[in-house]
C-alpha cells in the first residue's frame, strides 16, 4: 500500500537548525521520493518500509534533543 507522510520537526531548544538538517539529510539519503517546503517535508513510499524508516529516523532525532515535537500526517495515497 502506498502512503504519503507529511513530517514537521520542531526541536524546543536554542540550537535547533542542525537537528532539523540532520533529519532532512536522512530523508534525502533514504531512497524514498520526497519534497521539501519551508515548514515540512513530504515523503512517499510503501507503508511498511516507509514506516520502518520513519520510526528509526524519529528515534535518532529524539536522541539528539532534550525536548521537541515531531508531527506526522499520514495519507493513504501517493500524492
Amino acid at each position: 500500500m502506498k502512503i504519503s507522510v507529511e513530517i514537521t520537526f520542531a526541536p524546543l531548544e536554542e540550537e535547533y537548525k542542525d537537528k532539523i538538517k540532520n533529519l532532512i539529510i536522512s530523508i534525502r539519503k533514504s531512497g524514498f521520493k520526497y519534497s521539501e517546503n519551508p515548514l515540512s517535508t513530504h515523503i512517499y513510499g510503501e507503508y511498511t518500509s516507509l514506516m520502518y524508516f520513519l520510526t528509526k529516523s524519529i528515534q535518532e532525532s529524539f536522541e539528539e534533543i532534550d525536548a521537541g515535537i515531531i508531527s506526522l500526517k499520514i495519507f493513504k495515497s501517493d500524492r
